[in-house]
């Protein structure tokens, strides 16, 4: 074998790359282009919530001020009030969020330590929202193992990696077969048969997935399927569990097969977050009422949410590779909908007259990055943090997002900024119907609400 040695032109060229590339670090580019700046850490990262434009701020006054629409809506629940009230209904809706579904999953084993969880009439989940919600229909019983689920499990419980170069050409990053195995597990025949008995007594479980290739919405009524008491039926009823947590990407698809005027088609299913982070489905009327209801026929009943995640992210240092990017990227979009998703639902809860309660991870909580990480240690603490709140607080949020004083709207159209997040006085924030900042005190420094 004849072995060549770089020209030396060429091994200079190489040299220079290599001195290139160490200058290129975020150093070194620094320290030659001082103009560039310097990388924010993630506790500037917390702050820059108040580094603000402060002479764009008067756009962002909106014609509509946030206590007006609060009030808006309390009028419009009023104007649906029925003569008769109708029996009060309860509507549970469950969020995705991955590993943060312990947070959610600590309210529920705490509601049910108060005394005061209800016994839902309507269960909807997507995602981890879907494995919560199974639990949370078949009731308080259902506790220890759904404790047991949010504070034990492991990445190797939920799914194995695939390697690199096979994951690129293949449909996913990881392999599913645990989860799979797990849900199996529990949903055992016995537990099926109770979803088919609840829904013959009219309670409803409904699970969203998304159609991968008709890129579209599917809801699957859960006690409609367990009540065919079929092994067709009871194979449905899990894969449809393991298709809405199936993240695209980086879990592979659910392929389900349907019947179309007598042809058979295979879909693939994914993760129901993919077309929406929750969903509302009304309590069951029989066929023959439903005309004669009136506009205020859920007046007073309630829709509780919980979110599998905060309302806004917590900043952090994104690595300057396309994956992560990419990563950072989807999770504010999903962040995003989420919030779009919750006003609309409190649309909807005014328009007929429902009480809107919502449960978030509170935004002073330490949350870890990764929802796709299952550490025991990080759930067990997400999950008594939900059940202190639970047991202690229980004050659901009946605002929709950016209505608390702490989400203020801000608005930039410049480089050349102020920190009004810094040094003010007892960290007071401006009210929530002003996205203007304001000082507490004469000649103090304004503080800004935050995103």
């Amino acid at each position: 074998m004849v072995r060549t040695f770089p020209r030396p032109g060429h091994a200079l060229g190489l040299l220079l790359v290599a001195v290139a590339i160490g200058c290129a670090g975020p150093s070194g580019l620094r320290d030659r282009f001082p103009w560039l700046g310097r990388p924010r850490d993630t506790e500037e990262l917390k702050a820059s919530v108040g580094w603000l434009d402060l002479e764009a701020q008067d756009a962002a006054r909106g014609p509509l001020r946030p206590e007006d629409v609060l009030a808006f809506a309390e009028r419009s629940r009023a104007s649906v009030k029925p003569a008769v009230l109708y029996p009060r209904k309860a509507v549970l809706v469950v969020t995705g969020g991955g590993s943060y579904g312990a947070y959610p999953a600590g309210v529920l084993v705490g509601w049910t330590a108060t005394g005061t969880r209800p016994e839902f009439d309507v269960v909807t989940g997507i995602s981890t929202g879907a494995l919560l919600g199974a639990f949370a229909f078949l009731g308080s019983s259902e506790d220890c193992e759904l404790q047991r689920c949010y504070t034990t499990l492991r990445d190797r419980d939920i799914y194995r990696r695939n390697r690199l170069i096979p994951a690129l050409l293949s449909e996913s990053f990881a392999d599913t077969a645990p989860l799979a195995k797990l849900i199996e597990r529990l949903a055992t025949e016995d537990r099926i048969r109770r979803f088919a008995a609840e829904h013959q007594k009219g309670r409803r479980f409904y699970v969203g997935t998304t159609d991968l290739d008709a890129r579209r919405a599917v809801v699957w009524d859960m006690g409609a399927i367990a009540a065919r008491n079929t092994p067709e039926g009871r194979e449905l009823f899990r894969k449809v569990l393991l298709a809405s947590a199936s993240i695209p990407g980086f879990f592979p698809p659910v392929r389900i097969p349907v019947t179309v005027d007598g042809r058979r088609y295979v879909e693939r299913h994914i993760d129901g977050g993919t077309t929406s982070s929750m969903f509302f489905v009304p309590p069951w009327v029989p066929p023959g009422a439903r005309d004669q209801l009136p506009p205020g026929w859920l007046y007073g009943s309630d829709v509780y949410i919980l979110v599998a995640g905060k309302m806004y992210p917590d900043p952090a240092p994104v690595k300057p590779r396309s994956i992560a990017i990419a990563s950072s990227a989807v999770s504010t979009v999903v962040y995003d909908q989420t919030r779009s998703d919750l006003h609309k639902l409190f649309l909807l809860s005014a328009m007929t007259g429902m009480n809107y309660n919502v449960s978030v991870i509170p935004r002073e909580l330490e949350s870890p990055l990764e929802s796709t990480t299952f550490d025991p240690k990080e759930m067990t603490r997400l999950f008594n943090a939900g059940y202190q709140w639970a047991v202690s607080d229980g004050r659901w949020r009946n605002t929709p997002p950016g209505y608390e004083a702490t989400e203020g709207a801000k608005f930039r159209s410049g480089t050349t900024l102020t920190d009004t997040g810094r040094g003010a006085p007892g960290g007071v924030l401006g009210p929530p119907f002003s996205p203007i900042p304001f000082s507490p005190v004469p000649g103090a420094v304004p503080v800004v609400p935050e995103k």
